[in-house]
């Protein structure tokens, strides 16, 4: 049985929707780490989600990069 191959346009939507996906998983963290400082007295654990949140980021970029010069 063959395996279908995507199209450059079909992969390029897929790679897009994983992308949202991430940007929003760091947004949302990032977010939520700002929120808890400033509602919470304990600033240290706004901060952790906060490095979470760039940490997360930082990975999607890695990963962009890696994939880039994959297709490259």
């Amino acid at each position: 049985m063959m395996k279908k191959r995507l199209t450059q346009s079909e992969e390029f939507e897929i790679m897009k929707m994983v992308m949202d996906k991430f940007l929003w998983l760091g947004t949302v963290i990032m977010g939520y780490g700002l929120f808890k400082m400033f509602t919470e007295s304990d600033i240290a654990n706004g901060i952790y989600f906060l490095v979470t949140g760039v940490i997360v980021l930082v990975l999607f970029v890695i990963i962009m990069v890696k994939e880039y010069e994959m297709v490259k």
